[in-house]
């Protein structure tokens, strides 16, 4: 005895995963462009190289860039990292502004001299940690969202 419908409910199963992955990496985009903003917006700014350095993207991020969230694939979802990072070649101090710097001998034309080091100006994860919720909660809405798409058509 066969089942009704059966076929048209695994057709539906199957397309789960790619109807899922296109809303999934929408969200992440989105979360990834919040936080983005919200660290600019607390960034120290003298220049503003590194304000301009904090970005996000899909895979790796540039060298001399510190990261504060990288996405965590299945297996088999490899396309789906995003990376959000602060710093690059011009903006190389990110870390040291984010956590600041201890007091060190200086060296070359102030040799035998101390700097007093930095404090922290984080801007990097209190942005992270702020926007933190609210990027799980944009996920786990794109999959719910995904499936009753495809449970629909």
């Amino acid at each position: 005895m066969a089942i009704k419908g059966l076929a048209s409910l695994r057709r539906k199963l199957r397309a789960i995963p790619d109807a899922a992955r296109e809303e999934i990496r929408k969200a992440m985009e989105d979360a990834a462009q919040e936080v983005v903003n919200l660290a600019r917006h607390l960034v120290p700014v003298e220049h503003g190289d590194l304000r301009d350095s904090i970005g996000w993207t899909w895979g790796e991020p540039p060298r001399g860039a510190i990261v504060i969230a990288k996405s965590r694939p299945r297996r088999g979802a490899k396309d789906m990292r995003l990376t959000i990072f602060a710093g690059n070649d011009k903006a190389f101090y990110a870390r040291w502004v984010e956590f600041g710097t201890a007091s060190h001998p200086n060296k070359g034309k102030f040799a035998g001299t101390r700097h007093p080091g930095t404090r922290a100006q984080p801007f990097f994860f209190p942005a992270y940690r702020a926007e933190r919720k609210k990027m799980k909660s944009k996920v786990s809405r794109a999959i719910t969202k995904a499936a009753k798409k495809v449970a629909a058509s």
